[in-house]
């Protein structure tokens, strides 16, 4: 009788997998397709935070430094207490009194030319800060590739599952046959041994494929920021109808990647950045002029204002006739008369204005200034072989890839037909065996060869999609399923 046991079990063994597959899509809260999937990564990732907090702290040194161009402006008010002999800070003079002052002073100034650095400054963070959002580009990119990939192993591990699960029910239907074959003496307990191998082998199988599978679902979830007892359910898109572009040219899509792949670019802006560096570095070169001027006024309560002079009423000696000391010359004595100076007046007497240049002329500073244009240059030179690098890294890739892409085309073809090879000789093998033809050492190997050859062929279907979609990466078209 003609029995094909994997079309038996085909329907029992999907209908297992939808019940076993995954322990969390039980009761499963959330349903994750790939763009989800891609989604949430972008908006939770903390590594994206991270590059973007980078940009807006460049953003900022980028408005500092257009702020550098206007002036600074600053205020210096100061009070004192004095005792004993100091200097009254309104007069300059020494006095023996307590002396309470104010003082007070705007100042301002305003760098009108400072060897071009503050320009080339505001230049290079323009493109420092064009550099860090490339960089929060790659990282995007970069997230979005690893979700793919680990969105694809979900894919292959669930389908592994149900493979493992498909070769359970094979391994128990082998496992009765010889039963009652041993049990009716037609078989050796060799044979029965080897079909209850057979079936720990496919167990085995099974708990590795789950174990993978729960492995791939907690990266998926990780990469989604998700807490690792979330529950989902993974989409799952038909494969076999995805639209699979196997043939590139390798140096076409090279060209095109070098136009939109972010390390690339990356790398040049960076090199562009340091190049604009040795500008910075040569400006110190060159003197520098400021414009300056300052207000200001102060008090002091020792102060007093003269208003005129009056009699002391004492004669006051100014010299002797004929040098005779009995015979003094005297003269009525006056004194000045003094009264408080007001605080207000004396602001506005004491105030004061200037304004002026500042030319400053670097003659020698011990080579400071041509050791940092050196050392930017360097920089700049190291930059360049940088930028290469990542050019020439990125031929080696992507020439990679496509030779990857057609590799994997090749191995589904193989292993497809391995399996439908293995599927024909393992129904022959079973007829055979049910009518004692050939003994279970030659069913199990066949039944070996027939999961190793469904498990090839998982992988290599899931393999060629995911390395069709590292093309669609360098190209920068979208990834989707």
């Amino acid at each position: 009788m003609k029995l094909n046991i994997l079309t038996k079990i085909k329907v029992t063994g999907i209908s297992l997998a939808a019940l076993s597959i995954l322990s969390i899509n039980a009761h499963a809260q959330e349903k994750i397709g790939l763009q989800r999937a891609v989604t949430l990564a972008l908006e939770r990732n903390l590594t994206i935070k991270q590059a973007q907090f980078n940009e807006a702290l460049t953003n900022e040194d980028l408005k500092q430094s257009r702020y550098n161009l206007l002036p600074s402006v600053s205020a210096n008010p100061q009070g004192s207490l004095n005792f004993g002999r100091s200097v009254d800070p309104s007069t300059n003079q020494f006095t023996n009194q307590r002396v309470f002052g104010l003082s007070g002073s705007v100042n301002a100034q305003v760098v009108l030319f400072q060897g071009g650095q503050l320009r080339n400054q505001i230049i290079q963070n323009k493109i420092l800060l064009e550099a860090d959002r490339t960089n929060t580009a790659k990282v995007k990119n970069d997230l979005t590739l690893n979700v793919v990939t680990t969105y694809l192993s979900v894919l292959t591990n669930q389908d592994l599952v149900t493979a493992a699960i498909q070769q359970i029910d094979i391994a128990k239907l082998t496992l009765d046959r010889a039963q009652k074959n041993f049990n009716a003496g037609n078989q050796t307990l060799a044979d029965l041994s080897q079909a209850k191998a057979q079936l720990s082998t496919a167990e085995l199988n099974l708990t590795n494929a789950q174990n993978q599978l729960e492995l791939s679902v907690l990266t998926l979830k990780q990469y989604m920021e998700m807490a690792p007892g979330t529950e989902i359910e993974i989409e799952r898109p038909d494969v076999s109808k995805l639209a699979i572009q196997t043939k590139y040219n390798a140096e076409e899509v090279f060209k095109t990647a070098l136009n939109v792949n972010p390390d690339v670019r990356l790398a040049e802006i960076r090199r562009d950045g340091f190049k604009q560096a040795i500008q910075i570095a040569r400006g110190a070169y060159y003197p520098s002029l400021v414009l300056f001027g300052s207000a200001g006024t102060n008090y002091s309560d020792a102060r007093s204002l003269l208003s005129g002079y009056g009699p002391t009423g004492k004669d006051e000696i100014t010299g002797y006739l004929n040098g005779d000391l009995s015979q003094p010359v005297t003269m009525p004595g006056i004194a000045p008369i003094t009264s408080k100076y007001p605080f207000s007046r004396q602001i506005s007497d004491n105030f004061n204005q200037s304004v002026g240049l500042t030319l400053q002329i670097p003659i020698f500073n011990r080579f400071t200034t041509r050791t940092a244009v050196r050392k930017a240059k360097i920089t700049y030179e190291n930059a360049e072989v940088t930028a290469q690098l990542a050019k020439n890294n990125l031929s080696k890739i992507i020439y990679q890839a496509v030779w990857d892409v057609q590799a994997a085309e090749k191995r589904l073809q193989s292993t497809s037909q391995t399996y439908e090879a293995n599927k024909e000789a393992y129904n022959v093998i079973l007829q055979r065996y049910n009518v004692g033809l050939v003994n279970s050492l030659d069913l199990n190997t066949s039944l070996t060869n027939l999961n190793k050859a469904q498990f090839d062929m998982i992988e290599a279907k899931y393999q060629l999609v995911f390395r069709s979609k590292v093309i669609d990466y360098y190209l920068g078209n979208p990834i989707t399923l």
